[in-house]
């Protein structure tokens, strides 16, 4: 593999019914940081039906180039054609650095088109940036420079570890999502827009798509909230996290909470915050019965304002929180709803 072919930042930018998922934005502003250090452009690969209208938006939010694969064929994402769609770009355009959300999607889609192009991929991807490789010199081994250090928590969540590809291109990784920031949008900004098909053969691989049932449901996500009233094992009952769901409104704010919540059935999934939950990074975070594992603590940390809440003055959380209570949720709870209502109330 000549390895000197390869350039630029390639991101996938991710779109369900039209509409780009804020994990394209984010990659897109991480791909900007790399790109600076390698010198190269930004480009946006863009999949779906009737798309071409979306690439601005790509463009407002940093994107130098939008690729655009349009085809009736990839109106509904599907493994097959999703996977030679990006192959294909891979194989046309050669990035030195391709990057992929951690989606539901981009967990299916990441892996299926490395293994096409004879690849590397790095899962789950916290942190990125252009180093060198190995780290540290070694004896005997050739130390590359500017290469794509994917960092990523590895046993568990209980060790970090660091994983390059110096010897294959790209340079694949999926992100998790919340945990890069986008960057500020710029208005009217525009991009070049490629437009590329590498045709689409339906064969045996092709799943078809028979019906689409959306589920409708009131639940704020919590990755957009701007205050979360989040609970851990020591709210002691899924009946106490009403207490939760009460100071929650009054501020306006959303409940969420930590593994053991989920694993206890209390609360569903998709409001759990952590290493295997979500990445949130919201204006304020209440940490109520949380210990502070560090895999929680992982999905929290860039909040802006952390307040626990814990009877054990010796739990990790507190030393990541800006403010910190310690007594018992029981009586603190109801006590700081009751005065936020007086404030409101005046």
């Amino acid at each position: 593999m000549n390895l000197e072919q390869y350039k630029g930042v390639f991101v996938f930018a991710q779109q369900v019914d039209n509409v780009i998922n804020s994990i394209a934005f984010e990659l897109i502003g991480k791909g900007k940081d790399l790109a600076e250090v390698l010198g190269c452009e930004v480009t946006a690969v863009l999949v779906g039906s009737d798309v071409k209208g979306l690439a601005d938006e790509l463009a407002e939010y940093g994107a130098d180039k939008v690729i655009v694969v349009d085809d009736p064929e990839l109106k509904e994402y599907r493994t097959e054609p999703y996977a030679h769609a990006l192959a294909s770009v891979i194989n046309e355009f050669k990035p030195e650095i391709f990057l992929v959300g951690a989606t539901a999607i981009g967990r299916d889609l990441g892996p299926r088109v490395s293994a096409r192009i004879h690849t590397g991929l790095t899962a789950d991807c916290t942190q990125l940036e252009i180093g060198d490789f190995p780290i540290n010199p070694m004896p005997g081994k050739e130390q590359k420079h500017n290469q794509l250090l994917m960092t990523r928590p590895a046993f568990g969540g209980n060790t970090i570890a660091t994983i390059a590809c110096p010897d294959f291109r790209p340079q694949m990784a999926t992100v998790r999502p919340g945990v890069m920031q986008k960057r500020a949008k710029e208005a009217g900004k525009k991009a070049t827009v490629v437009e590329f098909n590498p045709g689409f053969t339906p064969d045996n691989k092709y799943v078809e798509i028979l019906e689409i049932v959306k589920s409708v449901t009131d639940t704020v996500d919590i990755m957009d909230a701007k205050i979360l009233v989040s609970g851990g094992r020591g709210v002691g009952s899924a009946e106490n996290f009403k207490l939760l769901e009460d100071l929650a409104e009054v501020l306006g704010g959303t409940v969420s909470c930590s593994r053991a919540v989920v694993d206890a059935g209390w609360l569903s999934k998709d409001l759990q915050v952590g290493q295997t939950g979500k990445t949130v990074r919201p204006n304020v975070y209440f940490a109520i019965g949380i210990s502070g594992a560090i895999q929680h603590i992982a999905g929290m940390e860039e909040s802006d304002v952390i307040i626990a809440i814990n009877k054990d003055e010796t739990a990790p959380i507190f030393d990541v929180a800006d403010y910190g209570i310690v007594g018992d949720l029981n009586k603190i709870l109801p006590a700081l709803t009751e005065q936020l209502k007086a404030a409101k109330a005046e």
